[in-house]
Order: structure tokens, then C-alpha cells, then sequence
């Protein structure tokens, strides 16, 4: 009796050891069914968000009316609001521009290689571990990792482009909750996190609508709350291409 209640303990200890160890594809394969499953996921072929963004740090705040759009093959464009001027940011899928007229400047400028990779990266509608092969990312499952008592499963994705990103996954939902970004800008490591939650359906694909960004281990800077999603819209490409015109590029 005795040695069977210790093979027993050893087997309950050798499971519980084992239980929520996943490979990194076991763990994107969770992800996508959970979201609602690559089906409902490729059939959006196109999203648009509104809501508000706040912007706060040092005793100051301002909140913003937006709209993202999102579009396969690679284009985004996010537009902000604030008393009668709406700065620009878009990327059609090889070019990022921006008008920002909150600074004075009015015209369209072409943005720098560093931050258009940061709208490629955001352009991705399924997310950069999807597919991740086909990308031309390679990905690696660093174990869990505790949250707020949380044990988030942690995925590593190393972007073609060289930034790395983290993203933790609910260990019982397997959404995306975090992502930890590494980016090099101007020859600078910069990490910047982002929080997600409150997800809703969309056409039967999981969306956040809850989005909080800012610097890893420092109050977030934005938070973004999405009020209205609407999926398979009609965007025509000419909303994410740099205006013909004169051209700048912006620092």
C-alpha cells in the first residue's frame, strides 16, 4: 500500500511539473483558437476602431477622439482629434507617413526607418506570431511568468527586422495580455510595454478593447479605449498612401 500511494505521488509530481509546459506552437495554436480560430481570423480582411485616446505624464492629460484602420497586406492608418485638428499616422504597407498638426506641421512628412517599423509591426492584423514562418520571424516559448498572481505563459518573437518581442498569454483564456517590445531607435534600446484587455467579438474573432502603452516598469502614458469596432469595412488603399505632393521626412 505504501509503495503504491508513492508511485502515485510521483506521478501526480511528475504532472503537475508538466501540465503547462507547451511548445511555442502548441501555445500559438491556443491563441488562435481562442481568438476564434484562423478561419474567422483571415476572413476579416479589413478593421476599423474609434474611441478615445488620453494622453497624461507630469501633470498634464489630454484625451483624443480616434480612428484606426486596418487593412490586409500591411496598411494602417490612425487618425486623432482635438479641437478642429487631427494629426495623421499611416503605412500602406512599404511607406510611413504623418501629418501632425499639433506640432505646426500641417503637411504630410515621410517618417524614418525606425519608426515605420514600429507600423509594420502594428499593421499586422493577426499579429506577429501568427504565421510567424512565413514572416520571416522565429519564435521561442520562455516559460511562465507571474502577473499581478497571474502565471502568463511568455512567448519570445524575434522580428525579421532585428526588435524582440514578449507577449504573455492568459494561462486559462490563452489571449494576449502584454506585449513587451524591444525596439533599437536611433541606435537606442528602448522597451516599451503594452496592456490589453476587455476583449470583445468581432464577426467571431476576439478584439481588445482596452489598450494601455508606456515605457516597461513606469505608469502607462496612453491608454486607449475602443467604444466601436466594425470588421470587413470598405477602405480604399488611397487612405493609407502618402499624398502626392511635396515630399518631407520627418526625424
Amino acid at each position: 500500500m505504501k509503495k503504491a500511494i508513492g508511485l502515485l505521488l510521483v506521478l501526480l509530481w511528475c504532472g503537475a511539473g508538466t501540465a503547462h509546459a507547451l511548445t511555442a506552437d502548441e501555445l500559438i495554436a491556443k491563441n488562435i483558437a481562442a481568438k476564434g480560430g484562423m478561419k474567422k481570423m483571415k476572413a476579416i480582411r479589413s478593421l476599423r476602431t474609434a474611441g478615445t485616446m488620453l494622453f497624461a505624464g507630469h501633470g498634464f492629460s489630454v484625451e483624443l477622439n480616434f480612428t484606426s484602420m486596418t487593412k490586409r497586406h500591411g496598411k494602417l492608418r490612425t487618425e486623432a482629434s482635438l479641437q478642429g485638428m487631427t494629426a495623421i499616422t499611416a503605412y500602406d504597407g512599404k511607406v510611413g507617413w504623418q501629418v501632425q498638426p499639433f506640432f505646426g506641421r500641417r503637411d504630410p512628412e515621410k517618417m524614418s526607418a525606425d519608426n515605420v517599423k514600429g507600423l509594420e509591426v502594428g499593421a499586422d492584423m493577426d499579429g506577429s506570431w501568427i504565421d510567424y514562418k512565413a514572416k520571416g520571424h522565429k519564435v521561442r516559448y520562455l516559460g511562465t511568468e507571474d502577473m499581478d498572481g497571474t502565471d502568463a505563459h511568455k512567448l519570445e518573437v524575434k522580428l525579421k527586422n532585428g526588435d524582440t518581442r514578449i507577449v504573455y498569454f492568459d494561462p486559462d483564456y490563452f489571449l494576449e495580455i502584454r506585449i513587451v517590445d524591444q525596439m533599437m531607435v536611433r541606435g537606442v534600446k528602448v522597451i516599451q510595454e503594452t496592456d490589453l484587455g476587455n476583449y470583445e467579438l468581432i464577426d467571431g474573432v476576439y478584439v481588445p478593447f482596452s489598450i494601455e502603452i508606456g515605457p516597461k516598469n513606469a505608469p502607462k502614458t496612453q491608454k486607449i479605449e475602443i467604444t466601436k469596432a466594425e470588421a470587413n469595412v470598405k477602405l480604399d488603399d488611397a487612405l493609407f498612401t502618402f499624398p502626392a505632393g511635396r515630399a518631407k521626412t520627418a526625424n
